[in-house]
């Protein structure tokens, strides 16, 4: 039975009787087709006779629709259910869409005011969600630096500067001193975004207080971690966000240029950030004199070589600077001596994301949000043996079994959690035990596992943990640059282990040797890239040992790596 659109699933209408059609068109949903659903849509709609009342009902009743507009949007996050169709201002989400469906969506929806049902989303247990906001994996999040991925088009300035887009700049610039932004920063308990957790205000500050000639700050959306997508679709979906929040904090520490460094594995927001940096200048939000306070600022886009070792800063630093994406030896620090030997500060573009939302709400806003030691919220992309996987963004403070089983919607099979996998690569799994544990920084560290950049990889009863750990490996070891010895030679001996025990062949005391080798590679190696990247190994080890036991016998509990009697 088709369902009306009734008062408990709209909203009045906008005095002008606009109707907005957001059709997601971030890379997952491209890839499936949403563009050729957009041109649809634009089709139908452009066929619609001009003088047809398009009827909607509404908390007034059966309103007029003036216009209907069709536009892109970033990234919704709800990866699984694409391509994801919104109308709005009724919020009712469509799912799965196809070509074929947009008949459905305008003959139903727009003239009859009737929900197209076969495109709702539906839980397990069968229950029909009319609006996105209802929708247990959305209901479960707070989406604030995500928050205008599928409200916006990203390749529009106009669209961001109705969400009170460079207002925070304006701010900053006219209201306020370097000092007192990079303080408000501080503050605001603001910690950084790609996986070290340092106090973002406190990097300012350092290199605020050097004194030079030229300073540079640079946005880090070098995003490498196996399975993340969050840095991406950010940059994709709302650039002026990230050129916003990388200009408020060139002011704060008195440079005047910048760059935003991205994978060129990431074409679209290469594009789209490209675009959005033209389309500042064009407005006077980039260039000379901005808001006429005398603070020039100029921006561009450097497109990394897909090294994932170029997420650490003074690797990141030497590609843009032309040579091999190496780590160099700290001291000195990049606020002291960085790109071109000048004080930079280098910010994940999810730290930046977050920057215009303190200066205009202020740090008291912002550090309410969160936990006492980890204010503010984070992304992550989810992915493996859940129900719902795509891009989230949750309060810090809350636990594992809540992203999981409510905001995930829990396993996708009648088979039992076993672990989580957080924090990439670099990150740590952890067993069913510590699902209860508050997200932090601090708080995660000490149960051998870390925030990361964000990458959530939720495992069932049939994963093998040892053949988890040697898949981190084997990915650490190849995107090694190769510079220091324990990282270079101790992770392929580290891996070597790791392969004889998934393929039966485990000597006596590989257990004994792997353990030792991570620790030597943990506390001796040159980078964070080495330093972590036992990390996932150790983990295992530490609980799920009886697995290693089992392969140094012979036996994979799991049936994964190799057949057994």
């Amino acid at each position: 039975m088709s369902e009306e659109l009734n008062t408990k699933k709209t909203q009045v209408l906008s005095e002008d009787g606009v109707v907005k059609i957001m059709v997601c068109a971030g890379t997952g949903c491209q890839s499936s087709g949403s563009l050729e659903v957009f041109d649809r849509l634009q089709e139908e709609i452009d066929d619609l006779d001009e003088n047809i009342k398009v009827g909607l009902l509404s908390d007034n009743g059966n309103e007029d629709i003036n216009e209907v507009e069709v536009e892109i949007s970033g990234c919704h996050g709800f990866c699984d259910e694409g391509p994801l169709v919104r109308v709005d201002p009724m919020g009712i989400l469509y799912t799965n869409v196809v070509v074929d469906d947009v008949e459905s969506i305008v003959e139903d929806t727009l003239k009859r005011g009737k929900l197209a049902e076969d495109l709702c989303y539906r839980s397990a247990d069968g229950t029909l969600y009319a609006k996105e906001e209802e929708i247990p994996f959305y209901k479960g999040q707070r989406r604030l630096v995500l928050g205008n991925l599928g409200e916006i088009d990203p390749e529009s300035i106009e669209s961001y500067k109705e969400t009170g887009g460079y207002n925070a700049l304006e701010k900053a610039l006219t209201d306020m001193t370097p000092k007192e932004v990079w303080g408000e920063v501080l503050n605001a308990g603001l910690r950084g975004r790609g996986g070290a957790g340092f106090p973002t205000g406190k990097k300012w500050q350092f290199t605020y207080e050097e004194d030079a000639d030229q300073k540079y700050v640079i946005a880090n959306c070098d995003e490498g971690d196996p399975g993340a997508f969050m840095d991406r679709s950010l940059t994709e979906g709302d650039p002026h966000r990230v050129i916003e929040g990388i200009t408020i904090a060139g002011y704060a520490i008195e440079a005047t240029k910048g760059f935003i460094y991205v994978r060129a594995e990431y074409p679209l927001a290469v594009k789209r950030v490209n675009k959005a940096i033209d389309d500042a200048y064009e407005n006077g939000y980039l260039g000379e004199d901005i808001f006429g306070s005398g603070f020039d600022f100029d921006l561009e886009v450097k497109r990394g070589a897909g090294a994932f070792v170029c997420g650490e800063e003074t690797a990141l630093i030497s590609s843009i600077e032309g040579r091999a994406g190496r780590p160099q030896p700290r001291p000195p620090y990049p606020a002291q001596s960085g790109l071109y030997g000048q004080p930079t500060t280098i910010n994940n573009v999810e730290t930046l994301g977050n920057v215009p939302m303190i200066i205009r709400n202020g740090s008291d806003w912002y550090s309410s949000i969160g936990s006492e030691n980890s204010p503010g919220t984070k992304t992550f992309a989810i992915t493996g043996d859940v129900a719902n996987t795509g891009l989230i963004e949750v309060p810090m403070g809350i636990t594992m079994r809540e992203i999981i089983y409510d905001v995930a919607g829990g396993m996708d099979s009648d088979r039992d959690f076993k672990a989580v996998q957080i924090g990439g690569p670099s990150g740590g799994c952890l067993p069913e035990k510590h699902l209860d544990i508050p997200l932090g920084f601090d708080s995660l560290q000490e149960v051998g596992a870390m925030v990361g950049s964000g990458g959530l990889v939720v495992m069932d009863e049939n994963s093998c943990m040892v053949n988890v750990a040697k898949f981190f490996l084997n990915f650490i070891q190849d995107e090694s640059c190769g510079k220091c010895t324990p990282c270079r030679d101790g992770t392929k001996r580290m891996l070597e282990i790791l392969e004889r025990l998934t393929e039966g062949e485990a000597k006596p005391n590989d257990i004994d040797r792997l353990e030792e080798l991570s620790h030597y590679v943990k506390e001796s190696s040159l980078c964070g890239l080495g330093q972590t990247a036992p990390n996932p190994v150790l983990s295992t080890l530490r609980y799920f040992r009886d697995e290693y036991e089992a392969h140094l016998e012979g036996r994979c509990p799991a049936g994964v790596c190799f057949d057994h009697e």
